[in-house]
């Protein structure tokens, strides 16, 4: 591999300020990687983190970055909303090129690490329910619902209702009309709404790939609103991006130009909140690894049409995703980053005693899915297959005033 700089500025700015003038370099095609691609060079660093993290510019950025987290951290509603728009109103012809059919933008299961990208995410989404112990008829609360993936899961194939709700319009609008081609709108419902703006209560909550987005300031309000939305023997599953390093702060790239406001929060500071919201964590597991082959997978994808990114978008953008997609994924094969699962409940009865019940859960959740799956896949064909090949203007205006 070999590394080329095109502007001479750029030795000192990275000197001063290495991973965003690193990062924006390379997206503004000032460094360029001869004989390799974005992974290479983040390999790299990432393979020798230990002296990146230790340069004089790195240690001023990060010491200032956690001085200063909760104020970046900061999420009222009205910010909510717009740091949710600013990645997920990006078009949903983008996240269709390179996601799996379902759509699912988190984490995704590979227990033996064979699996396809779909398979591992209909795995994920079967274990989740599986641990939620669900019942038919049971009311679910899906926070931070995406493009409805999960609560249609969830109906179709567990025989629940599920509310689902988000602050991203975008994905809103593509929910809602895969509930209704697949014929499922008498049991699932999206609705526009933050989870502090819910009353309702429920049998479960289920949350994957929200907490990212709450905030340091928030952890304790978010615990709260789950223990008050859940009935006395209410369980709510947690899926997080986390870290096994004490509480820190995000990077400077992923803060300015991906995810304004997020911050995965580690497990220390996450079950400190648990701990004051009255809650019981009934079971936690810690998945080391399935984010990373779940990342391969998407940047592959996305490299495979990136010339239709470019198209949307233009060629900044395709290769801030291209740092984007290979910078997670080695955080989670190189680096510190892992995904938990907390399941809580306001009563220590509220689950058995062991996780033999899983399995056996699971199995009847596939042998339903055969059916399920292909109408819910089906309905998401029928969804796109109608939707415009190109970005809304309002799409286009969250990267331009990036």
């Amino acid at each position: 591999m070999k590394i080329r700089i095109t502007d001479p500025s750029l030795d000192w700015k990275i000197f001063l300020k290495p991973e965003l003038a690193g990062a924006e370099a390379y997206m503004d095609g000032k460094l360029i990687v001869e004989d390799g691609d974005a992974y290479s060079l983040l390999q790299l660093i990432f393979l020798n983190k230990g002296d990146f993290d230790n340069s004089a510019g790195q240690r001023f950025w990060y010491a200032l970055s956690v001085t200063f987290r909760r104020y970046l951290q900061y999420n009222p509603l009205a910010k909510a909303r717009r740091n949710a728009g600013h990645h997920y109103n990006t078009g949903n012809d983008f996240y269709r090129m390179w996601l799996d059919e379902d759509m699912q933008y988190s984490c995704a299961y590979f227990p033996t690490g064979q699996e396809t990208l779909e398979e591992a995410q209909v795995l994920k989404k079967r274990h989740i329910a599986a641990k939620m112990g669900l019942a038919p008829g049971q009311k679910v609360l899906d926070i931070g619902c995406g493009w409805g993936g999960m609560a249609l899961y969830l109906a179709a194939v567990a025989d629940v209702e599920v509310t689902g709700v988000t602050l991203a319009e975008e994905q809103l609008k593509v929910a809602r009309a895969r509930a209704k081609a697949a014929g499922l709108e008498d049991r699932v419902k999206f609705e526009l709404r933050d989870y502090r703006e819910v009353t309702e209560t429920y049998d479960r909550v289920v949350s994957v790939g929200m907490l990212e987005h709450v905030g340091i300031n928030h952890l304790g309000e978010y615990f709260r609103k789950v223990n008050d939305v859940l009935k006395p023997d209410g369980v709510a599953l947690i899926h997080s991006i986390s870290s096994r390093t004490p509480p820190s702060t995000t990077g400077p790239f992923l803060r300015k130009y991906i995810f304004p406001g997020g911050y995965a929060p580690s497990v220390s500071e996450s079950m400190t909140c648990v701990e004051h919201s009255g809650l019981w964590l009934l079971d936690s597991e810690i998945w080391r690894v399935h984010y990373a082959p779940t990342l391969m997978h998407w940047r592959q994808r996305f490299m495979a049409r990136r010339d239709e990114a470019v198209a949307m978008y233009d060629e900044r953008f395709a290769r801030m995703w291209e740092f984007y997609l290979a910078a997670c994924e080695c955080a989670f094969r190189y680096g510190d980053s892992h995904v938990f699962q907390f399941q809580l409940g306001r009563d220590r009865a509220a689950m058995p005693l062991h996780r033999d019940y899983v399995a056996g859960a699971a199995a009847k959740l596939a042998a339903r899915e055969a059916e399920a799956i292909p109408r819910i896949n089906a309905a998401t064909r029928t969804v796109f297959g109608e939707a415009a090949d190109m970005p809304t203007p309002a799409a286009m205006a969250v990267y331009e005033n990036s």
